[in-house]
């Protein structure tokens, strides 16, 4: 089970990183939930990885590889914050994947709510 829904993957982890380069007004973070059994990864990270997404951008990995990234809206609170909204919106997201065709996508983003 899964926030009280059927789920059919026995182990997953959430990391979570918070850090504070130089030069940088804002902190970036990756909140990432991961699932070894499929190779997925699904996160929402705060850096500069990506300029064209903006600040902020959920991304998806499967098999070691990115699959898809999409822009979200900025969270400039306290990381405390932060954490408390992205932990939130995970199970919303992960309902979003889409595993009709491989890869998975994001499809269905940005999810109904």
């Amino acid at each position: 089970m899964f926030l009280g829904n059927p789920y059919d993957v026995e182990r997953a982890r959430l990391e979570i990183r918070f850090w504070y380069p130089q030069g940088v007004d804002y902190e970036y973070y990756q909140i990432s939930w991961i699932e070894p059994t499929r190779d997925l990864m699904l996160g929402f990270h705060q850096d500069g990885g990506h300029p064209e997404l903006g600040r902020c951008h959920v991304q998806l990995d499967h098999e070691s590889t990115t699959v898809d990234r999409a822009a979200i809206s900025v969270d400039d609170s306290h990381p405390l914050a932060v954490l408390d909204t992205r932990i939130e919106q995970f199970a919303d997201t992960i309902a979003a994947i889409q595993w009709q065709d491989e890869p998975p996508s994001l499809s269905k983003w940005p999810p109904d709510r």
